[in-house]
């Protein structure tokens, strides 16, 4: 394994990476807010869960071929961009209880949301080039098995994103209470939370392979 000074350094870079604000805290944020404390840290668990794919990914080199080849990667971002411009299409399209008067956020089954964010993660190329570019920085090839210390660095950075995304839902469904509070402002998050789908989505079409 790499040594004390190096791991720590991973763990201090990890921590400043994961609580900067990305399209996965966009989605835990939006979930937050239009359903609740639960679905916010569901679709965390969704998106670690995602995060877990791309290390396993990179520990056996399937990220090398989504960076290296360009059809792959046009393949995984169209892929993400379509599922997640349908979600927010249908989600803007759609109607809450709660724009009729009541205050409740609109139920949704928690393996549902669990299964969108794991999806959101995983159809992310930028994901996995993060993964390639960011973990070998921290491997010593002197200290023992690469693979293995991919993947344990990899499982660690998964568990400090997982923990600030956890803070995130909290917060924003802390902040979100005054908007459940009326009708009005069920209509307000059913469209912002399907804007917010459809910009990640067209954010994910956009993404370029690394050059």
């Amino acid at each position: 394994m790499p040594s004390a000074s190096a791991f720590g350094l991973f763990c201090l870079a990890s921590v400043a990476l994961a609580v900067v604000p990305g399209p996965a805290v966009a989605y835990i944020v939006t979930q937050s807010v239009d359903k609740g404390r639960r679905a916010g840290l569901v679709s965390a668990m969704g998106v670690a869960s995602g995060g877990l794919v791309h290390v396993a990914a990179a520990t056996v080199g399937l990220s090398a071929l989504v960076a290296s080849s360009a059809t792959a990667f046009t393949a995984v971002k169209l892929v993400g961009a379509v599922y997640l411009i349908l979600i927010g299409i249908r989600r803007v399209l759609g109607r809450d209880e709660g724009e009729g008067g009541e205050v409740q956020p609109v139920p949704t089954s928690h393996r549902r949301i669990y299964v969108q964010g794991l999806v959101v993660n995983v159809l992310n190329p930028k994901t996995a080039l993060f993964f390639l570019a960011f973990l070998p920085q921290f491997v010593d090839p002197h200290s023992g098995s690469v693979t293995l210390q991919v993947f344990v660095l990899g499982v660690i950075f998964a568990s400090i994103a997982f923990t600030s995304d956890c803070c995130y839902a909290l917060a924003a469904d802390l902040l979100a209470g005054r908007l459940r509070a009326t009708g009005r402002g069920a209509r307000i998050r059913r469209y912002a939370s399907g804007g917010v789908f459809i910009a990640l989505g067209v954010t994910a079409a956009a993404a370029r392979r690394a050059t």
